[in-house]
């Protein structure tokens, strides 16, 4: 029985050496200590432990190659993934990131490392297939030592250049030089890079280099024209970004020839007022490439074209020609493109109705067909229940939209339908879409009262200016916790006066019909602005969340946003906001009969930038708590019935650049401030009881003026004046001269005893005048004489 048993244990310890040993062979094979690299890598980068979800994590006693960011082949580092890890620098030639010479898949996007230029030493990774700096904070001319790593798959250089930042480079070497040994490349992205080619030269590089190529990044690399057909010469060419560069050309046809085509970007804008860009007719052939998903023609404002029939078999997914030249009808083949997800062709020149075939577009996402001429009425999205985005801004279209099953749009986020000809009553399912942050359908002619807001209502943006709507604003407004802008300007008319407990019977103003007054009256209640939780954020707060107003398409594509615009009255001025950051906040009431006094709990909304109640009937004092919108860049108040005193407070406001206080009744000097001294005198005009710079430069009601300057030298009608501070001074230097030699004259002893003392000091400061030459004999017999 024993011999059986040994034999277990010897054979058990075989295996257990046999393990070990060939787990030390592995490790042995790895290029250094790759725990102590990594260390050392963590060591010397700057980051911040706060954010960070990888680097923080690294520490000893544990597995390596179970880092977050980390894993391994065989013991060896094979990827490095540390993107989005705010790193401030540490990354130079001798950073122990190069001793890890087995990886294959290196990732630092979304850094900042300074503007620095990208290290010489990636050429000792040799191994790498997949490089990703982008938008990683390099600067400077990319280094040569990069086209040494010939196994690359995927090279991704790009950023998002702006003017003002430094940017990547390929002068020397030039774009011909870097890719010259990537016949295995596959995927290249070079947007935001300054590449130095001229005319066709880039795409001679290119189609000579990468014959493997699928995927082709050049966005806002100052390329200029023509596109050379050689990039036929790239069979697997799928996806094409050649959007934001120096193209004055027309577009090639030849596009259309590229067999797995899936994308085509060539987009354009206009810097500074010029706008270069594609011109011509578009070739429509392109449109009906069978394999093609998405294509994008937007900001190219010379360039012509129409849109085709559409065949059954098209994967079109995304048609993006906002900004461009096309005109004509949208086809009713539109109605095939069953995988269709964004439509967004707004500023364009369509005409005619909108195609019924549209509700036939089940996977709709993005909808924006805006400033546009479509007239007709409004389809019906009911069956597109993944739609987050309406927008028919500024179109011709008629009709009421109480047909529309808007319940069934649980995602819809954005509606705009402002600018058009639309009646009837507001659908109240509109009100109650659990998702919807912007209900925009100012300047049409829905009628009717407002429906009331739900419980759990999401509207940050709600205009609904330029209609026919009655009755007051509903109690449920204050439901509305996230609300930024807020724009409300609708007519009224009615044979009866709006009478409910937040408004109050109001007599006709003068000038108009008693049958007409405005929607929006009443007062504006303090309790109401508490529950906008939006505006109060304070600036810490605020500033973490610094970003621009964006959506998320769908929950299933967690990286796809679109950006919103919305028009805002600021500074006196409309304005479309194109892109608006998400610590923007305002308030516009303007052009109502709001009534009663500015409550308090307006300056509790201290992340508001612009307020403007202007043009309504407000009265009693401006509350010193506006004092508190240390944000508010538009103040304006004009056009009510304010009286008191203009607040100090508000000339503690700094950031400040537009105020309107003018057609009320103020009074008062107004605050003098640094601030308050840069406004015109028209920001305060139409107030009879107001004085004090900028409006007046004296002081009214009877009050005694100041003192007129003095009159010039030599001037025949000048006065003799008294200056009486003189006199004083004058008169108490005589006094004192006076209170010193009176005694001195008049009183022997007195006269004796100060010419001891000072005869004493004198000679204690000259001590030989005393010992010699006779000098107090002669001072003695001076003080005889003065004793008399």
């Amino acid at each position: 029985m024993k011999t059986p048993l040994l034999s277990w244990l010897f054979l058990l310890r075989i295996c257990y050496v046999s393990l070990t040993f060939h787990t030390f062979v592995v490790s042995s094979q790895c290029p250094g200590d790759q725990q102590s690299l990594l260390l050392q890598l963590k060591n010397t980068l700057t980051f911040d432990p706060a954010t960070s979800q990888k680097l923080v994590n690294w520490n000893h006693g544990s597995d390596y190659c179970s880092w977050t960011g980390v894993s391994c082949k065989e013991g060896c580092v094979s990827n490095l993934d540390l993107s989005s890890e705010a790193i401030t620098g540490g990354l130079d030639n001798s950073s122990s990131l190069f001793g890890l010479k087995s990886i294959e898949n290196l990732n630092l996007a979304y850094n900042f490392f300074n503007y620095t230029q990208i290290p010489s030493e990636f050429k000792q990774l040799t191994g790498l297939t997949n490089l990703n700096l982008s938008n990683a904070g390099f600067a400077g001319q990319v280094p040569i030592e990069i086209s040494h790593l010939t196994r690359l798959v995927n090279l991704d250089l790009s950023t998002d250049y702006f003017l003002e930042t430094p940017a990547l480079n390929l002068e020397n070497p030039n774009l011909n030089v870097l890719i010259q040994n990537f016949s295995e490349l596959v995927e290249l992205h070079l947007d935001g890079v300054r590449i130095s080619a001229r005319g066709t030269e880039w795409c001679q590089a290119i189609s000579s280099s990468l014959p493997k190529l699928r995927v082709l990044s050049l966005s806002s690399c100052n390329l200029s024209g023509p596109i050379d057909s050689s990039l036929l010469k790239l069979h697997s060419l799928s996806v094409v970004r050649l959007d934001y560069n120096d193209f004055s050309i027309q577009v090639p046809e030849f596009f259309s020839k590229f067999p797995n085509l899936t994308s085509l970007h060539l987009s354009s804008s206009c810097v500074y007022g010029t706008c270069s860009g594609l011109y011509g007719t578009f070739p429509e052939k392109i449109f009906q490439v069978p394999t093609l998903q998405t294509i994008d023609l937007s900001g190219n404002q010379q360039l012509q074209g129409s849109l085709p029939e559409f065949p059954k078999n098209a994967s079109l997914r995304s048609l993006v020609l906002s900004g461009a030249n096309f005109s004509g009808l949208l086809p009713n083949s539109i109605g095939n493109l069953k995988m269709l997800s964004k439509i967004d062709i707004w500023q364009c020149n369509f005409t005619g109705s909108i195609p019924r075939s549209i509700e036939n577009l089940h996977q709709l996402v993005y909808f924006d067909l805006s400033l546009n001429k479509f007239n007709g009425s409004v389809p019906s999205f009911s069956m597109a229940k993944n739609l987050t985005l309406i927008n028919l801004f500024h179109n011709q279209l008629t009709g009421q939209i109480n047909s529309t099953h808007w319940e069934n749009l649980s995602n819809l986020m954005h509606l705009d339908l402002s600018s058009n000809q639309l009646d009837g009553t507001i659908p109240p399912s509109l009100f109650s879409l659990p998702l919807l942050q912007k209900l925009q359908i100012s300047n049409n002619h829905f009628s009717g009262q407002l429906p009331e807001f739900a419980n759990n209502s999401v509207l940050d943006t709600l205009d609904l200016s330029g209609n026919n709507l009655e009755g007051p604003i509903p109690m449920s407004i204050s439901n509305l916790r996230g609300l930024k802008f807020a724009n409300g300007r609708p007519e009224w008319k009615s044979d009866r006066r709006p009478i409910s407990r937040i408004s109050r019977q109001l007599q006709p103003a003068r000038g108009v019909e008693p049958w007409k007054q405005s929607d929006h009256c009443g007062q504006i209640h303090g309790r109401c602005l508490k529950t906008w939780q939006a505006m109060m954020a304070d600036e810490g707060a605020s500033l973490s969340q610094l970003d621009h107003i964006k959506f998320q398409v769908l929950p299933s594509f967690s990286q796809i946003y679109y950006d919103d615009k919305v028009f805002v009255t600021s500074k006196g001025l409309q304005m479309e906001l194109v892109k608006v950051l998400t610590i923007f906040t305002s308030i516009d009431f303007s052009g109502n009969k709001f009534t009663g006094s500015i409550p308090v709990e307006m300056g509790k909304l201290k992340s508001l930038y612009v307020l403007n109640l202007s043009s309504n009937a407000l009265t009693g004092e401006i509350p010193s708590s506006l004092g508190n919108l240390q944000h508010v860049e538009s103040l304006d108040l004009s056009n009510n019935s304010l009286s008191g005193k203009i607040p100090s407070q508000l000339a503690n406001l700094t950031f400040i650049s537009f105020l309107n206080l003018s057609n009320n009744e103020l009074t008062g000097r107004i605050p003098t401030s640094t601030q308050f001294s840069t406004f015109p005198a028209a920001s305060f005009a139409g107030n009879e009881g107001l004085y004090g710079p900028p409006l007046t430069s004296y002081i009214p009601l009877g009050l005694p003026p100041p003192p007129p300057p003095p009159p010039k030298k030599g001037h025949s009608n000048a006065q003799p004046e008294v200056d009486f501070d003189l006199i004083i001074a004058e008169i108490g230097f005589i006094f004192g001269l006076g209170a010193f030699i009176g005694p001195l004259v008049f009183c022997k002893r007195w006269r004796i005893w100060y010419y001891k003392t000072v005869e004493n000091i004198f000679f204690k400061i000259f001590p030989r005048l005393d010992k010699s030459s006779g000098f107090r004999g002669r001072h003695v017999y001076i003080n005889r004489f003065w004793s008399y």
